[in-house]
C-alpha cells in the first residue's frame, strides 16, 4: 500500500495516542507543574470536567520561569485557550498538517462534545512512521550526514 494513501485514510488512532493529564482550572501552575512531573509527561490538559478548556504546556512553565511569575497563580491565566484539537477519526494527514503548521509537539484528542479521550503526540507520530518504514529508519547509520575524510577500500 502506498504511504500517501495511508496518510489520507489511516485515523489519529493508528498513532499511539497517549492518556492526558487533566487538570482543572483553579489548579495553581505549581500544582500542575507537579502533576506533570509525576505523570512524566510534558502537557496537561485543563478541562472542567471532562471537557477541554485550554493546554498547559512544558514551553508555558519555560515563559513563566523566565519572566519569574508567580507559580501560584490559577493555570487558567496562563493556559492556551481554545488549543487546536483533533479526533480520534481525522486523518495521520491532518494531524501532521496541524502539528507541523502550528508547531506543536502535542494535540488533544477530544469527542465531538470536546470531552478528552487522549493526546497525540510526535512520538506516536514517528512510532507510525517507523511501522510503515522499518528497514529504512532501523537501517540509518548514526550520523546520516556524515562524508569520510579518507577513501575506504583498496
Amino acid at each position: 500500500m502506498d504511504f500517501q494513501l495511508n496518510l489520507e485514510t489511516e485515523t489519529v488512532d493508528h498513532c499511539h495516542p497517549s492518556q492526558a493529564l487533566c487538570a482543572q482550572p483553579g489548579d495553581s501552575v505549581r500544582s500542575v507543574l507537579r502533576q506533570m512531573q509525576a505523570a512524566k509527561t510534558g502537557a496537561a490538559m485543563i478541562c472542567e470536567g471532562s471537557k477541554l478548556i485550554g493546554v498547559f504546556t512544558e514551553r508555558d512553565s519555560l515563559r513563566l520561569l523566565a519572566d519569574n511569575a508567580n507559580l501560584d497563580m490559577p493555570v487558567s491565566e496562563v493556559m492556551v485557550r481554545n488549543p487546536i484539537t483533533v479526533r480520534r477519526t481525522d486523518t495521520v494527514g491532518r494531524a501532521i498538517s496541524l502539528m507541523g503548521g502550528g508547531g506543536f509537539r502535542r494535540l488533544p484528542i477530544v469527542d465531538e462534545a470536546g470531552m478528552v479521550q487522549g493526546v497525540l503526540k510526535v512520538s506516536g507520530l514517528l512510532h507510525y512512521l517507523v511501522e510503515h518504514f522499518p528497514k529504512i529508519v532501523h537501517t540509518l547509520p548514526p550520523e546520516p550526514h556524515y562524508k569520510s575524510a579518507d577513501r575506504e577500500g583498496a
